[in-house]
């Protein structure tokens, strides 16, 4: 089995690290710049609270270098997913499938299911149609990422939290191609289910991402911070339900209450969301990604969002402020 990752931060970084040393597939990274360079000369190291290894690994900054893979695992942000298709042609064989191991709505959300809305991109993710019709929604295979983990330095790998990726194909069967994922990622490690309905648990990781990271990013605050402000709490419901009734519009199942998700996200405490730190260090934020497809989600069903357009205008704008947003 051949396994490219496409994308060498922290969540790929974590992948090739223990799928590496299980040795069952062959894992080839594409990387690129200081952190290239450090792999290619002293291989990864993953560090974690049980552990500390050293091992060598494929990787190189010409996906043509490694070949037709079996999978592609997607790990980019997925603001730059779209312009990465054309790299990832040298990867793709007529059975190749893409894992899209990215937070937020996919680019394939409307393939492979009955929600009577035509099928077709989301713009938001993937404007222009650049993924579907590049690569294809038939290579898709859904993943629910939610480990935590951070490069440190170039080439070193640090796990802070969780080891699960749960699976799933668009259409809701249990494929082969997905099965085979699942059980080399069980092999090496993970908790790796494989799910008939992926979009249900893309959107209980989505609620909270939804809100939690573009008040984070606006205030600078923790989530616990957020959530023990009575009046943005009041914010943070608000867009909840709107992004409840847009995924229920859309044949989404939420199988927990929503307060029992905000308490959750509230109780990983002194936290600062993903969007907050990547505006830290001047990186572009997930915004179409979290909050800008959920909007345009809203739209299709004929749901109305409010308090999200709101804060996805703000969040907008506050990037566009910080250079890291088109103008």
């Amino acid at each position: 089995m051949r396994i490219a990752i496409f994308g060498a931060g922290a969540i790929g970084c974590h992948l090739a690290a223990l799928l590496g040393r299980q040795g069952e597939a062959g894992v080839s990274l594409i990387a690129r710049g200081l952190h290239l360079a450090a792999l290619q000369a002293n291989g990864l190291r993953f560090v974690s609270d049980e552990e500390d290894f050293t091992l060598p690994v494929a990787a190189n900054d010409d996906p043509a270098a490694f070949g037709v893979q079996d999978f592609v695992i997607v790990t980019l942000k997925a603001h730059q997913s779209p312009g990465a298709v054309e790299a990832m042609r040298p990867l793709l064989g007529p059975d190749t499938a893409v894992v899209t191991a990215m937070n937020g709505v996919p680019w394939w959300y409307f393939h492979g299911i009955e929600t009577g809305f035509p099928a077709g991109p989301v713009e938001a993710v993937d404007p222009g149609g650049a993924q579907w019709h590049g690569l294809g929604p038939e290579r898709a295979v859904g993943c629910v990422v939610y480990p935590a983990a951070e490069i440190v330095e170039p080439g070193v790998c640090r796990h802070i939290d969780g080891n699960s990726y749960t699976l799933g194909e668009p259409d809701g069967t249990r494929s082969e191609r997905a099965s085979a994922l699942s059980r080399l990622l069980i092999a090496a490690g993970f908790r790796a289910p494989v799910r008939p309905r992926i979009r249900d648990e893309i959107w209980v990781k989505l609620w909270g991402n939804l809100c939690f990271n573009p008040i984070s990013a606006l205030t600078h605050a923790t989530l616990a911070e957020i959530g023990s402000d009575d009046e943005v709490r009041r914010l943070v419901e608000a867009m909840m339900r709107e992004g409840q009734a847009v995924g229920e519009a859309l044949g989404v199942r939420f199988r927990i209450p929503l307060e029992r998700r905000l308490e959750g996200a509230v109780a990983v405490g002194a936290h600062k969301t993903s969007m907050l730190q990547d505006l830290e260090r001047g990186r572009p934020m997930e915004i179409d990604a979290l909050v800008g497809a959920v909007s345009e989600l809203g739209r299709r069903a004929g749901v109305a969002t409010p308090a999200i357009d709101t804060v996805l205008a703000l969040i907008r704008l506050r990037a566009r402020m910080a250079g890291t947003y088109p103008q």
